[in-house]
Order: C-alpha cells, then sequence, then structure tokens
C-alpha cells in the first residue's frame, strides 16, 4: 500500500469519525428539550452508542498512527497476499512433480513386466528340458530365445534406469518448496511478533 493510499484511507477515516459524531450531537441536540419517554427512545439509545463507538475507534486509529503502529499493522498484512502466492508456487511445484513421477512410473511398469513375464516363459521351457520333455529342435530353439532375451536385457535396463533417473530428478523441486516454505515461515513469526507488539503495547500496564 502506497504512502499517498494510506493517507486518503486516514482522511476517509477521520471523515467518518467526524460525520459519526456529528450525527450523535445532532441527535443530542433535540433530546434535551423532549421528554423522558422520548429521550429513552430506541433509535436515540442506538445513535449514542454508535457515536461511542465511533469515539473510542478514533480514538484508538490516532493512537496508532501517532505510535506508528497502523504502518506496522499495514506491513504486517502486507505479507499475507505474498504468502498465499508463495503456498501456491509450492502447490504447483509439487503437483508436477507428482504427474513427472506418475509418468515415469507408467513407463518403467511395462518394460519390468515384459521382463518378468519373458523370464517367467523361458524358466518353464528350461524346466522342460531339463526335465527331458523336449527334443533337440526344441532345445535349439530354447538357446536361440534366451539369447534374444539376454541381448533384449541390457536396453530394457537402461530404459527403466532413465524412467528412474527421472524420478530422482522430479524431486528436486524439494529445494525450491523448501526455501519458499522457510520464507513463508520467516513471515508467519514477523506477522505474529508485530501482532503481539501491538496488542502489548495497546493494553493498559495493569491488565498486561
Amino acid at each position: 500500500m502506497s504512502t499517498v493510499a494510506s493517507e486518503g484511507d486516514s482522511d476517509e477515516l477521520q471523515a467518518l469519525f467526524d460525520s459519526v459524531v456529528a450525527a450523535r450531537d445532532g441527535a443530542a441536540g433535540p433530546s434535551r428539550v423532549h421528554s423522558a419517554a422520548a429521550a429513552n427512545d430506541d433509535s436515540g439509545n442506538s445513535m449514542e452508542l454508535l457515536a461511542r463507538i465511533g469515539q473510542l475507534t478514533r480514538t484508538l486509529h490516532e493512537s496508532l498512527r501517532a505510535l506508528g503502529y497502523d504502518r506496522m499493522v499495514e506491513q504486517a498484512a502486507s505479507t499475507i497476499p505474498d504468502a498465499r502466492e508463495r503456498l501456491a508456487y509450492v502447490a504447483t511445484l509439487t503437483e508436477r512433480a507428482a504427474q513427472r513421477v506418475l509418468n515415469a512410473v507408467d513407463a518403467a511398469r511395462p518394460l519390468q513386466e515384459e521382463l518378468a513375464q519373458t523370464a517367467g516363459t523361458l524358466a518353464e521351457r528350461w524346466r522342460r528340458v531339463f526335465g527331458a520333455q523336449a527334443g533337440v529342435e526344441e532345445f535349439k530353439a530354447l538357446a536361440q530365445s534366451t539369447l534374444g532375451f539376454l541381448d533384449a536385457v541390457p536396453a530394457r535396463t537402461r530404459a527403466t534406469n532413465d524412467q528412474l533417473m527421472e524420478i530422482v530428478l522430479a524431486q528436486d523441486f524439494q529445494d525450491l518448496t523448501g526455501q519458499v516454505i522457510k520464507r513463508i515461515n520467516e513471515l508467519a513469526h514477523h506477522l505474529e511478533r508485530e501482532l503481539l507488539t501491538l496488542l502489548v503495547e495497546s493494553t493498559p500496564v495493569e491488565q498486561r
């Protein structure tokens, strides 16, 4: 909030306080010539209460302004939008990282499932060979299939490692979000200190 805006707000508050007091004074004049019953009218009581609240509010506002606490409150309150934006930034980074992890898992799972399925099939065929349940031609075909499987394993492994690395890289958001959360924590402590100081200074000594 700029200084001009702050002065404008103060002028508007001052005008509001003056209008409330003027309304109270205007209502008080006729009440002196009215009867005692008219003086107890609900509208008169409401106006008197409103005037008293206005006076108390103006007194508090002027006291805070004289002590410089209006600026303190303004500065403390100005940190709230910044904190909201930082939290939104953390949420965005977290969501983005989670999506990267899910995509990497979706890409790596079929590779691992294919390796497991092929290895299981080959193992069963080899058990048949060792159980003397397969002929020579089947043995040759099995050996060729096994060789092809072993040749394909490195490529499948590299592809899986690429996805695992993607998962690791997706965690880099923690450094950024950690810094942001630390800053938000500092803002919260600052706001707490400012409000506590304001509360203590505005409380009568005998009530502290």
